[in-house]
């Protein structure tokens, strides 16, 4: 993609199965990546790739290891020209989520991500500019039953996006946020015990498309909004959900002919 080649990118969440996918992605653009993530296992991921990866171990809600993973990366590549904001917890209980885990909620999904902007923001706009991109998520945009604190800090992601691009137009730097739905991922494959199939079948209910996303495809959108084809996107959330988002309450069922059915 145009823009990309030379550039450096801080990948919060590289070591999962998203972020992954990402550094990967940027690597085969001639993008050198940070592996910026909490779980060790991102050493083999940046290991893989030589050269064009760096891996530091941070813990996003952590001060100090926002700072010193965005002083690792720039000393260690020059700079920082894209940011991707993709680390995440997932603990909620709906309406038996205690405080503490509503509080780790949002330092992790909304706060982190935010103070990792604050710490690069001054090394991006040195470069002369660049993209930060955020992860969001469908449900960050409709209700989720059972689920309080996920889509709540989704949401705020979503629209903490539109502030930052706001702000942060007048140094070159856009920032967009990215939504996916149902992703072959760490929570789809521990919920389908691993089996592709299941949760093919399910997800087709849920799409337009009638199945998952591959990590790659989404991987592939955060590259685009990094790109130079992107570059006159700023303050969008981008739906990379086959269709999820467009449904509707009724998914691709029709409820009123099933009635009718159901009342012959």
């Amino acid at each position: 993609m145009k823009g990309l080649s030379g550039k450096v990118a801080l990948v919060a969440g590289g070591a999962t199965t998203f972020g992954e996918a990402v550094v990967r992605a940027f690597a085969a653009e001639g993008v050198k990546a940070a592996v910026a993530d909490i779980d060790v296992a991102g050493e083999t991921v940046a290991g893989e790739l030589g050269d064009s990866a760096l891996f530091c171990r941070m813990d996003v809600g952590s001060d100090a290891d926002v700072e010193r993973a965005v002083a690792e990366t720039v000393k260690h590549f020059g700079g920082i020209d894209f940011l991707v904001n993709m680390a995440a917890t997932y603990v909620d209980a709906g309406i038996d989520t205690s405080r503490d885990d509503w509080l780790h909620a949002l330092n992790v999904n909304v706060v982190g991500g935010a103070c990792l902007v604050r710490a690069a923001h001054p090394h991006m706009k040195r470069r002369g500019g660049g993209a930060i991109v955020n992860f969001g998520s469908v449900g960050g945009k409709a209700a989720r039953v059972g689920r309080w604190a996920y889509p709540t800090s989704k949401a705020a992601v979503i629209h903490l996006t539109r502030c930052q691009a706001a702000d942060l137009a007048r140094d070159n730097i856009r920032v967009n946020s990215i939504s996916p739905a149902w992703t072959w991922s760490r929570p789809l494959r521990e919920a389908a015990n691993d089996d592709r199939e299941l949760a093919r079948s399910f997800a087709e209910q849920l799409h337009m498309l009638p199945r998952y996303a591959e990590p790659g495809e989404v991987a592939d959108a955060v590259l685009f909004l990094c790109s130079d084809h992107a570059s006159f996107i700023t303050g969008c959330d981008l739906a990379c959900d086959g269709g999820n988002g467009a449904l509707g309450p009724e998914a691709l069922r029709s409820p009123l002919s099933e009635l009718r059915e159901a009342s012959r």
